[in-house]
């Protein structure tokens, strides 16, 4: 087999390729062009975020089974495209993680004892010894926010020494966090609250750009920032007035929203940030592991067996597919609506199965319903990783299967909680690939899964769905379809609206408004587009 490799990385990765066999070319610095080229009979991909692969690039290798990134982020390459000419993309994730987690601590240890501002002074010959009062980290509060791999592992080495810690995750459960010694609290505010110092462990989505801002950042009064993760979380001007104005008292940054980091960005220029070019992963160790990983993963798919990392890939027998296919689009929809109905973090996910489906091979589908609950949540989630991402967050998960379905041949169910509150959203397929979700909560419905729905709970009683329907056409929002149910006349109704178009928060304030209506709420099932 042919490996193309088209950014460097450490030689233990293409060693382990050429040991096993395989042709190993290097060529660095391709224009886009060249690039088109040269991957026509290439059987495997290996780059870093100098390439990019778009949908030209797949089309232009045909021959092409994997595209391994030695790293983690993917934003250079096109998944959709990778997936549509049927090419796995693996990223390498776990190298890098306690080479992160090390610089995150080693950039905080820096901001509290003023290291790199008092070596500059004594390099230039001032002995500034009396100007340097520093920050002990013993008993002091650590904020994390976002307790994944990299959250987790520097909340081991700073808890060692003597931090207090306190996490904001949302998809955290609290038994994960107190396995670690941390306290894990409900909003990002109580976080801010009580940390003397802030570090920062999420991806960059559009719910995470600019989380930290003016507002956030007066909370951290006399505190400092650590930011290791990805730029554009923090609101750079507005943490660099922070800490020129006193507010904090430093701050240590190792990405940025743009990168390289243009000379003029308000960071470089406030003496008590420490600014590092993006060092996170840059170990001698770090840059092996993620080698050999992607190496590995390369090689498994060649020998056509599982590959760890997989960002895009099913994984089922050929000859069981066709009978789980349908449910797959049906699992990841019906974990879409519950976890958005769900008020509050998700502590565990029950896939239930009922009917015929609960003989076949459901791996694919759980994953799926699994994919569907963090979806909404999570960064590059998909029916590979997110078994793995139920792990990491302590996300009790259970599977349950019986062959008896009293209404349908075969019935699905996914159920999201949190101790406290539980929703269910059932569905099951009809003829004709005609996937429909056939209960919320108990109530029977029979609505058709659309990208924008409307789910209301209220009295059942004459009025109601004309107000509802008269709101929704006076915002114009055209209805595509409404299903109702109730659990007695005159009792409470639950009525499901599919939507042409997403709900203001007008809407679903006026909504709120009426007594008649218990609860709105809006379910986005393509990310509000």
């Amino acid at each position: 087999m042919k490996v193309l490799v088209t950014d460097p990385i450490a030689s233990a990765g293409i060693d382990l390729l050429a040991e096993r066999g395989h042709e190993v070319e290097k060529e660095y610095n391709l224009s886009g062009s060249e690039l088109l080229e040269v991957v026509a009979d290439v059987h495997a991909l290996i780059v870093r975020s100098g390439t990019e692969v778009t949908r030209e690039v797949f089309e232009a290798a045909p021959e092409l089974l994997i595209v391994g990134r030695a790293g983690i982020g993917i934003d250079n390459i096109d998944l959709e495209a990778a997936t549509d000419h049927g090419v796995i993309v693996a990223n390498a994730p776990e190298g890098n993680v306690r080479a992160a987690a090390e610089h995150t601590v080693a950039m905080t240890l820096a901001a509290a004892r003023s290291i790199p501002q008092a070596h500059a002074r004594l390099s230039a010959g001032e002995w500034a010894k009396g100007e340097f009062l520093g920050t002990e980290i013993n008993d002091k509060t650590l904020g994390i926010v976002g307790f994944g791999r990299v959250g987790q592992e520097v909340a081991k080495r700073l808890g060692g020494l003597g931090m207090e810690l306190v996490v904001f995750d949302p998809y955290i459960s609290e038994d994960r966090a107190g396995q670690l010694g941390a306290e894990l609290v409900p909003d990002l505010d109580a976080c801010l609250s009580r940390a003397d110092f802030l570090t920062i462990h999420t991806p960059l989505t559009d719910e995470t750009e600019n989380m930290i801002g003016e507002a956030e950042l007066a909370q951290l009064e006399d505190g400092y920032v650590v930011n290791c993760a990805r730029g554009g979380i923090v609101d750079e001007p507005a943490l660099a007035e922070a800490v020129e104005d006193g507010i904090l008292r430093g701050a240590a940054v190792d990405v940025f929203a743009r990168e390289p980091v243009s000379p003029d960005n308000p960071l470089l220029g406030v003496d008590d940030v420490i600014v590092t070019p993006h060092l996170g992963a840059s170990t001698e160790a770090a840059q092996e592991n993620v080698a050999v990983s992607t190496a590995q993963q390369v090689l498994a798919a060649f020998a056509d067996e599982p590959v760890a990392n997989a960002l895009n890939a099913p994984s089922v027998d050929e000859s069981s597919y066709p009978a789980i296919e349908p449910y797959i689009d049906l699992a990841d929809t019906a974990g879409k609506i519950a976890v958005q109905l769900l008020d509050g973090r998700v502590e565990h996910i029950e896939v239930r199965y009922a009917g015929d489906i609960a003989g076949e091979d459901i791996d694919l589908v759980t994953a799926s319903a699994l994919k569907g609950v963090f979806e909404p949540l999570e960064w590059q989630v998909n029916a590979v990783n997110a078994p793995r991402i139920a792990d990491e967050r302590g996300i009790e998960v259970v599977e349950t299967k019986s062959r008896q379905s009293e209404d349908f041949q075969s019935l699905l169910t996914v159920a999201v909680g949190n101790g406290e509150e539980e929703i269910t959203v059932s569905g099951t397929q009809f003829t004709g690939n005609d996937a429909r979700i056939v209960r919320i909560d108990g109530y029977r419905v029979d609505a058709i899964p659309h990208g924008h729905m409307l789910v209301a709970r209220n009295t059942d009683e004459p009025g109601v769905i004309g107000f509802i329907g008269t709101v929704l056409g006076e915002a114009d929002v055209n209805i595509a379809g409404m299903f109702n149910g109730r659990e007695t006349i005159g009792g409470e109704a639950l009525s499901v609206y599919s939507l042409d178009d997403p709900v203001p928060d007008e809407v679903l304030a006026r909504l709120g408004g009426d007594e008649r209506i218990i609860d709105t709420k809006y379910i986005s099932l393509d990310n509000g587009e």
